[in-house]
């Protein structure tokens, strides 16, 4: 369901033609175009109404069956193929030929579509004709630029993002201290504010921090990745493995930057990362203004007069960069956050459910089948972070007691009940342990009677029995119908003239 919602954001949304959609998920175009079509049958468009979840998209899509496979003849493509090598021979020529021996096969244009499919999966190589502001691509080179530290020594090797636009061939470059996917998305969100704009399409190698598994056909975009693209309306492209053909404007510039950013900074040293991106820069505006050898202007001036004006307007904030992780919801309705060793709670009903977590600097949040179900302050220390809302109504009323509470409840009964809960709590280590001996103590007045638990409350203070046995035995043996023990003076110290008194000590 995630790639016909973003089918249906590609399409609808950002206005992408059904190729250019198919490419970008790897799906094959005839399934995009019956995306498209059933939405359009089934009167949906972007965004998806507001508590549309996947089983509500299924049903709507997808309760008509499927087409039938077409009967009609097919002709020999590789005979198509060869004939249309040899000079004045065109798709009509062959197609009316074969009508002539399939009087009832496929008009003309299902003819020439059932060709280009054909010839879409052998390999030649094509001249790629790039739009203004469709494609930017992107890639690391495989050489890095050493940090010194200040004893001499190479601190860390520091890779070079280096992104071309396809129409200008405009160039940037920055250096960042790893490939990490935090690295790997500020790479992105700094050429576009460079750039001034956001291109249509993305086209990415099959590095681990962009792409969580490579594969031909289909392969999976990291889901931070794909959240950032979403934020700046881009669509993601990746390159199959082993075909540099399919990025060849970003070879191109890893081999510029190579021989005019990489090899000229080969004799300097930099201390930190900083000061390499100052130089390199440097360089890089060099190299934009620098004038073409066979055609007019330069990569700048192309770039302000053909990509610029066609590239997409930046959204109004910055992406928040966030990290995508899928957790089971344990029995105490709370997941875990292993890197802060911190646990966050949903609602209780999802207790053994598989949920998505967005991880940010400052919030958690939690999605289920792509609603949000629970937002969350990040918390960097161990514990619990419970939203009493999550709770259970039992649990709910268990975690509202607290000592003020209990004693609210005993002075109901009398002030000598009230008096003893708060003694037995503040005879405990924590308040929360002498919960259930108060509560005890105070359900004694429903069996006996309020008048009979405040008297034994009273003898309890009395002779410090502080304890929810004690006041029990007292009614069960009727000691609260008697008077209390008189209590017993205590002897005055003698006074004489040898005592120093408290004076002489000061």
């Amino acid at each position: 369901m995630r790639k016909i919602r973003d089918v249906l954001r590609l399409s609808f949304g950002e206005q992408l033609s059904l190729r250019q959609v198919a490419a970008s998920l790897q799906l094959p175009h005839t399934t995009v175009a019956d995306h498209v079509r059933r939405a359009k049958a089934a009167g949906l468009g972007w965004p998806l109404p507001d508590g549309f979840d996947d089983d509500a998209l299924e049903a709507r899509l997808f309760a008509t069956q499927a087409p039938r496979a077409d009967p009609r003849p097919s002709p020999e493509w590789e005979q198509v193929h060869r004939e249309l090598r040899r000079p004045h021979v065109t798709l009509m020529l062959l197609w009316h030929e074969y009508r002539e021996v399939h009087p009832d096969g496929w008009g003309y244009s299902q003819f020439c579509e059932h060709y280009r499919r054909w010839q879409g999966r052998i390999d030649v190589v094509m001249r790629q004709e790039h739009k203004a502001g469709e494609k930017l691509f992107v890639d690391f080179p495989g050489r890095r630029i050493p940090i010194y530290d200040g004893r001499g020594r190479v601190a860390l090797e520091a890779e070079l993002f280096v992104a071309v636009l396809g129409a200008s061939s405009y160039l940037y470059a920055e250096a960042f201290p790893s490939q990490e996917l935090m690295y790997w998305v500020a790479a992105h969100v700094h050429t576009f504010e460079h750039l001034g704009g956001c291109p249509a399409i993305c086209v990415c190698d099959n590095l681990r921090s962009g792409v969580t598994r490579a594969h031909r056909y289909e392969p999976d975009v990291n889901a931070t990745y794909q959240e950032m693209a979403a934020h700046y309306g881009v669509a993601i492209l990746p390159a199959r493995s082993y075909k540099p053909r399919d990025k060849a404007k970003a070879e191109s510039g890893v081999l510029l930057a190579e021989r005019w950013i990489m090899a000229r900074l080969r004799n300097r040293r930099f201390d930190s990362v900083a000061e390499a991106n100052v130089a390199i820069a440097e360089l890089v505006g060099w190299i934009n203004d620098r004038p073409f050898k066979k055609l007019a202007g330069s990569r700048r001036s192309v770039f302000e007069a053909i990509d610029r004006p066609a590239l997409r307007p930046l959204p109004e904030h910055r992406y928040e960069f966030a990290t995508w992780r899928r957790a089971k919801v344990n029995i105490d309705y709370h997941i875990e956050v292993r890197a802060d060793r911190h646990y966050y709670s949903v609602p209780y009903r999802l207790a053994g459910e598989v949920v998505e977590v967005r991880l940010a600097a400052r919030s958690v949040e939690v999605f289920y089948r792509h609603h949000r179900v629970a937002a969350h302050l990040r918390s960097h220390r161990p514990g619990f972070t419970t939203d009493p809302a999550h709770m259970p109504e039992s649990h709910r009323r268990h975690a509202e007691w607290t000592p003020g509470r209990i004693v609210a409840w005993a002075t109901r009964v009398g002030p000598a009940t009230a008096k003893l809960c708060e003694t037995v709590m503040a005879a405990r280590p924590h308040p929360e342990q002498g919960f259930r001996s108060c509560l005890g103590i105070i359900r004694l007045g429903d069996r006996y009677g309020h008048e009979r638990l405040e008297a034994a409350a009273t003898r309890a203070l009395a002779v410090r029995a502080h304890s929810y046995r004690s006041v029990e035995s007292i009614l069960r043996s009727g000691l609260d119908r008697q008077p209390l023990p008189a209590e017993t003076p205590r002897p005055a110290h003698p006074h004489h003239p040898n005592l120093r008194g408290p004076d002489y000590y000061r």
